[in-house]
Parts: C-alpha cells; structure tokens; sequence
C-alpha cells in the first residue's frame, strides 16, 4: 500500500459517492489508476463496502440503537472469534468488536423499539454458552457518527448592531 492509496481512503472514507475523475484530480493522477486502485482494494478486502449514513431521527421511522457489552468465555484454540461469529450472523446485529477492559465483545444492533432489542438480548444474546454477562446501553441522541456531525449549530440570525 502506498501513499496515493492511504489518501484515496481518507478521502472515500469521509465521502464514498466521489467519483473516480473528482478523486484523480484531488490526488493529481489519472482517474484510471484511481479505479485500478479502488478496484484491487476492493479485491483485497481493504475496502468492504459502501455505506450511507442517514439521520433516522429526522424521519418518521422508528429505530432504537443498543450497544451491548458482552463478557464471554473464551473457547480453548478459537479465543473469542467462534462467539463473535455466532453473533455477528444474526441480521439484527450491525457489528461486534473485540475491546479491551471489563467485558470482551462489544455489539451494536438496531431495533424498532426497546422491548425488541431487550428480546434479543434475552431470547438469543444471553443464552448462548459462553455468554456470562451483558450490559444494554441505549443511543438516546447522536451527536457525531462515523465522524459527521449529525447535526449542525443554529447559527446566530441576529443582526449586529454598531455604534
């Protein structure tokens, strides 16, 4: 990987609707030697996919986010990827990381309201095997995600006055 590649993935990291002539200009090269790059990344697996992050609160759609810690006990030779499997493979989950500190696993999942992320922390999450513990977190307000600012200070409308 070289240095025109970390950029390409700052900038479509920050912007993944760029298109590859608006990226060659910003990286001073040729737009097919940016979908070359893109294009080997992606076989890579450097670049897995393409998202659109969208402000659920500003439509009508009802969605509730959990972050779930999770304290597991890991499996001898598979450590804690199997668990971390078993997880991720349920389509109500959005990620599960590794992390360091009192728990193992952390989950995040969305659900159209709290009893059904609290059903599936009750009905499927905890009674798996090595599952020990959890600890639910809900997402009251999002402030800043993926690093976009969700929403955007009122400016101040008010006229100056000068003396």
């Amino acid at each position: 990987m070289d240095s025109t590649d970390e950029r390409i993935l700052s900038i479509i990291e920050k912007n993944s609707r760029i298109d590859a002539k608006e990226l060659a200009v910003m990286l001073g090269t040729g737009e097919i030697d940016v979908m070359n790059k893109l294009q080997r990344m992606e076989e890579e697996g450097v670049i897995c996919g393409y998202h659109t992050m969208i402000d659920w609160d500003k439509t009508d759609i009802e969605k509730v986010t959990a972050l779930i810690e999770v304290r597991v006990t890991p499996q001898r030779g598979k450590g804690f990827d199997e668990i971390a499997e078993r997880i991720y493979k349920y389509p109500e989950v959005n990620s599960v990381y590794l992390i360091s500190g009192g728990f193992d696993l952390l989950v995040t999942l969305e659900g159209k309201t709290l009893k059904e992320v609290s059903m599936f922390v009750s009905d499927k999450l905890s009674t798996l095997d090595t599952i020990i513990a959890t600890s639910t977190h809900f997402i009251l307000k999002k402030y800043k995600d993926h690093g976009t600012i969700m929403e955007k200070p009122e400016e101040d409308g008010r006229e100056m006055i000068t003396p």
